[in-house]
């Protein structure tokens, strides 16, 4: 564990080590054919600070990551780490370790049957569809921020309810304007080809209406995991959603 980690008192009991070495030729070989089907298409329509953080943290297409050699390349940008751990945590565990700057990640990875889609979180969908974003300065201000307002909420369910809807529609469903264009963000979007193609042909699809981001509206916003999206929030800017991030405190606390 690296000293950060360590730190850690209510999610310490979740934290794992990654061991890379006891991954086979067959997993390596899923993760790249996952890459291979999702960069086509994020190449065109995912935001630039996505794109770049890609290639800062040294990710690559033909084997799955060694987080040890991310948090390298990572902890030096941004103070973030992808910190290994053995599954879904409880609320305090989760938000505590994002307070910290440290990201839960899970180590396993789905099998080749299971491409399309997991129910459950995999080292593709943490890795690939959200450490990325940790390497952008101000995305990794507002997760942090988030994790900290949250654990102040721990004892409130519905105030963590409603922080649960801003973390739904910026990390998980986020979507940027960046130049004239919808441009996606969220490791939702970012992991799945059906979730993207759903908002990119959303004119000629039925896809989600794309509104403009607005706090009180997506703390209101209902939504269901089972089905697409039949709403998302455009923001103009990173700093737009750290801002949104301490107004949520300043209305919940």
């Amino acid at each position: 564990m690296n000293q950060a980690a360590t730190s850690l008192r209510i999610a310490e009991q979740y934290l794992i080590r990654q061991d890379w070495n006891a991954y086979t030729p067959e997993q390596h070989s899923v993760w790249a054919e996952l890459v291979r089907r999702r960069m086509p298409q994020l190449q065109e329509h995912a935001c630039a600070e996505y794109l770049d953080g890609f290639h800062q943290i040294g990710l690559r297409e033909d084997s799955i990551p060694d987080l040890a050699e991310v948090n390298k390349r990572l902890g030096p940008r941004t103070g973030w780490n992808a910190t290994p751990v053995s599954g879904f945590l409880p609320p305090d565990a989760f938000f505590e370790m994002l307070a910290a700057r440290q990201f839960p990640t899970t180590t396993w990875l789905r099998n080749r049957e299971s491409l399309e889609y997991t129910p459950e979180p995999d080292i593709f969908h943490d890795v690939f569809g959200h450490v990325p974003m940790h390497a952008h300065p101000v995305f990794a201000d507002f997760l942090q921020q988030y994790g900290r307002v949250c654990l102040g909420l721990i004892h409130d369910k519905d105030k963590l309810e409603r922080m649960g809807r801003l973390f739904w529609f910026t990390v998980e469903f986020g979507v940027i304007r960046q130049k004239g264009t919808i441009k996606l963000y969220g490791s939702g979007l970012i992991s799945s080809h059906g979730e993207s193609t759903h908002v990119i042909n959303r004119s000629s699809e039925g896809g989600p209406e794309i509104r403009d981001f607005d706090l009180d509206a997506v703390l209101n916003q209902k939504f269901l995991v089972s089905e697409m999206q039949k709403v998302l929030y455009a923001v103009e800017s990173f700093d737009q959603i750290y801002e949104a991030a301490k107004a949520a405190e300043e209305r919940l606390a």
